[in-house]
């Protein structure tokens, strides 16, 4: 297991502290910011565009936060893949042989990740999905604030809010799933612990079931393990991967699309996915695919960019149909 250092520990305090107050720097480049706006505004001609103004001032916005993988130098580790991951992990689902890894032990935060978990233990549950729940304030977002289109008073089955929650990873939706199971919300969060101690996910760790704190936690390598699980359960798999979906909400039809692009790609063949995204996580997806005649599982964590996670899957694919067709095996690449 990869722990965070006494170093990057202090740095994460002072991020946290960071996204509850701009800093002294921050404000010092604001009030400069102010004044030199100021001053230009006073001898500039009364004609002048809004387009000019609005330019200037998009030049002072705040820097995005750092992942917990940035704070940590993960980011810096280098791979014969050139992934844009900190961590990522590919492995044979049949065999468990290990084809990939990358910083697998790595514990960092895997924000909607942990919806997979909730799926989980809501189908294991055997709970009726035809029953109606509905969105309470209870689960509107207080962590992130959030937005979603499934207002205060929606009405939906278990089973169309188990879909919303793992296709279009919908934070509202696995709150009441998490909040509508027998004992509650904190009986559902015991649950999801107990089912990855079952598993073995000794790595692990979940505080809610949405994936939006970021004390929700894993390793790579535990995230193979829970993809495994999950792709045992057909319901999982079928709405993991649908494209899009159409959603009766009350008098109107809500289309829902799917996180993840690669669904929609044929040259694909996805048997389960799910993304996730805050920012102490950085972009991170999960699948089960099969490549080359194999099913692999894949597993990626705080890549870099929007849409990075997606190439790195991408390079990874390269990377196995290439070696295909001179053993039965990709070589093992490790770092």
């Amino acid at each position: 297991m990869l722990y965070l250092s006494k170093f990057a520990t202090v740095a994460l305090a002072l991020v946290a502290l960071a996204t509850c107050m701009p800093s002294a720097a921050t404000e010092a480049a604001s009030g400069v910011a102010k004044k030199k706006h100021t001053a230009k505004s006073a001898s500039a001609p009364a004609h002048a565009s809004a387009r000019s103004i609005k330019r200037r001032s998009v030049m002072y916005t705040e820097p995005a936060h750092p992942s917990y993988g940035q704070i940590a130098g993960l980011r810096g580790t280098q791979d014969p893949l050139a992934l844009k991951s900190s961590a990522a992990l590919v492995l044979d689902q049949d065999t468990n042989e290990v084809l990939f890894s990358k910083n697998s032990e790595a514990v960092l935060p895997i924000a909607s990740l942990t919806k997979l978990m909730t799926a989980v233990v809501v189908t294991e549950a055997e709970l009726p999905l035809d029953e109606v729940l509905t969105i309470t304030q209870d689960d509107v977002d207080t962590e992130k604030h959030s937005g979603s289109r499934l207002r205060v008073g929606t009405q939906l089955t278990r089973g169309e809010m188990l879909h919303l929650a793992l296709m279009s990873s919908e934070n509202r939706a696995a709150h009441a799933l998490g909040r509508q199971y027998p004992g509650g919300l904190d009986a559902f969060v015991v649950a999801m612990n107990q089912k990855a101690q079952e598993l073995g996910m000794a790595d692990t760790r979940y505080v809610e079931p949405t994936g939006l704190s970021s004390r929700n936690q894993s390793s790579a390598r535990d995230l193979a393990t829970l993809v495994k699980a999950a792709h045992g359960h057909q319901i999982i798999r079928e709405l993991s991967t649908t494209p899009d979906h159409l959603v009766a909400i009350g008098k109107r039809q809500v289309q829902f699309r799917n996180t993840n692009l690669l669904v929609r790609n044929p040259t694909w063949d996805i048997g389960l996915q799910k993304t996730g995204y805050i920012s102490e996580a950085g972009r991170c997806l999960v699948m089960q695919a099969q490549l080359a005649g194999r099913k692999l599982i894949m597993v990626f964590l705080d890549s870099t960019g929007k849409y990075s996670r997606i190439g790195d899957a991408e390079r990874v694919r390269k990377w196995v149909n290439e070696n295909a067709s001179v053993a039965t095996a990709a070589p093992k690449l490790t770092s």
